[in-house]
């Protein structure tokens, strides 16, 4: 009965292509965006009380809101992709086609259809050597398909997926829902990009 209901449901594809600048070294990956109408902008993490880009912004520029324009109450994602793209991380997400059993984004009602190909982001973007997935459904997606225990919170794992090594690091989810601060989500982002070699 349940499958029948699920069978139902509107499948989803993914609203937005890969972000690949040239030189990736990250790829951060989430599950699957948020419904349009929750969008600030046609880009990763567009929820306005998503906490992804303040914790880049306390990482990075010493201000939560740097890439916020409070104004237009929407990100600025001139400058987002500017400083991605000079900081070489990629993004994109683990499903590419999923059914929300409920109303919103939580990945507790998502039922992922599609994940993501791994190896064409490898063939296209070679230099990626690090994969940063953000909540425990994206880290499990990536952990099952290098064929590893998903890593613990806040931990890196050395993964190989057909013939191409990467680090697996799982972090906490941005979202408001996950039970950590800010601070604390941030503390532990920064941890990632120290031993990524990032000077945060």
């Amino acid at each position: 009965m349940k499958q029948e209901l699920n069978n139902e449901i509107k499948i989803e594809q993914h609203p937005f292509e890969p972000f690949l600048p040239e030189g990736a070294i990250v790829l951060m990956l989430g599950t699957f965006p948020p419904k349009p109408e929750r969008w600030s902008m046609e880009f990763y993490y567009p929820n306005r009380i998503n906490d992804m880009w303040r914790i880049v912004g306390l990482i990075f520029f010493g201000d939560k809101n740097h890439f916020w324009i409070e104004e237009e109450k929407r990100f600025d994602l001139v400058k987002l992709k500017e400083f991605l793209t000079r900081s070489k991380i990629a993004l994109y997400d683990t499903a590419t086609r999923v059914r929300r059993l409920k109303d919103n984004a939580s990945d507790k009602f998502l039922d992922i259809v599609e994940t993501i190909n791994l190896g064409e982001f490898f063939n296209a973007r070679p230099t990626i050597c690090a994969i940063v997935t953000a909540g425990e459904k994206a880290t499990g997606v990536i952990a099952e398909k290098a064929g590893v225990e998903v890593p613990k919170m806040g931990s890196v794992i050395h993964c190989t997926y057909r013939g191409h090594e990467f680090d697996l690091y799982r972090m906490p989810s941005s979202s408001r829902a996950y039970p950590l601060s800010l601070e604390k989500k941030a503390e532990a982002y920064r941890n990632m990009f120290r031993k990524l070699g990032y000077e945060v």
